[in-house]
């Protein structure tokens, strides 16, 4: 049995001895380092768009809008070089090296939008979501794959923060987490995709690759990582985005004190135009819920 703790709350997660076996935490002489640059290949996709009039908190969600009643999902953040942010980049095949954290990764639900988008997970262990809105969430989590397919793994409410006030739209979240939701899942044989999407608010995704040893990392601003102390040997390394449906492996091999350069360019899926689009005029108004009111990008204006 291993013990978590997080801020305010004690964790029980029971793992599977099964999970630990396959990677063994070993001293290992003469680590390399693999450095390198993720691009994307061709135009950055559209952000998927939603109508705020048609979800739950309207006021409230689009204090992060467009300035037209819209939220945009830019799942894409790519710099003026093509440059892609937080691609996970990670090495597989990976036996043995440097100690393996159980921490429990940490999402967190602000402004109706959960952060950070892109992240890691461990099949057997667990994800923690905090609401820092003074709204209700709605946690749905799949496993997924091209192959096979959705599935279910868990659905729970989020309550509302009660230590911020709703009707505060200029409010900045300068204020405590509300309470932890803790949940352990056990993700399919030849399922790696974990994604969570809020039931209330469709435009709130989160995703992760599951990974099973400590060599993974996720690009900086510059589209940047690096992957330090790798043992010797010959390995897949893969960049990985959830907007990117191709495998995107390279094999590599790692002599000692070797330092190698690896770059990745990801094919861009092209402008996307799917029912998610910015429609002017919208279908729905303020005046289909039987009353008027504004929706102003207090916050952020997309």
């Amino acid at each position: 049995m291993k013990i978590f703790f997080s801020t305010g709350l004690c964790v029980i997660l029971l793992i599977p001895a099964s999970s630990l076996w396959g990677y063994e935490v070993k001293e290992i002489a003469g680590g390399g380092t693999i450095q390198g640059t993720v691009t994307l290949s061709g135009p950055v996709p559209d952000p998927k768009a939603y109508n705020l009039v048609i979800f739950p908190d309207p006021e409230y969600c689009g204090r992060i809008s467009n300035g037209k009643g819209w939220r945009l999902l830019r799942d894409f953040l790519v710099n003026e070089q093509g440059q892609v942010l937080n691609v996970v980049v990670l090495l597989e095949g990976v036996t043995e090296g440097k100690p393996f954290s159980l921490s429990v990764p940490r999402i967190e639900a602000r402004d109706c939008r959960f952060s950070p988008f892109t992240t890691v997970v461990r099949s057997g262990h667990g994800i923690e979501v905090v609401n820092m809105d003074p709204v209700m969430h709605d946690i749905q989590a799949y496993e997924t794959s091209t192959a096979m397919g959705t599935r279910v793994l868990f659905n729970s409410p989020l309550p509302f923060n009660h230590r911020h006030h709703r009707g505060d739209l200029h409010a900045t979240h300068d204020h405590k987490p509300g309470e932890s939701l803790v949940r352990q899942f056990q993700l399919s044989k030849k399922r790696r995709t974990f994604v969570m999407q809020c039931g209330f608010h469709a435009y709130m995704e989160s995703w992760a690759i599951a990974v099973d040893n400590p060599y993974y990392v996720l690009t900086d601003e510059n589209g940047q990582f690096s992957l330090e102390d790798v043992p010797p040997g010959t390995y897949d390394l893969r960049a990985w985005h959830p907007g990117i449906k191709q495998v995107m492996k390279k094999p590599v091999t790692i002599e000692p004190g070797a330092n190698l350069t690896i770059d990745f360019q990801l094919p861009s899926p092209g402008r996307r135009k799917t029912a998610l689009t910015v429609r002017t005029p919208p279908r729905f108004t303020p005046a289909a819920l039987g009353r008027e009111f504004t929706i102003e990008p207090l916050l952020e204006r997309q």
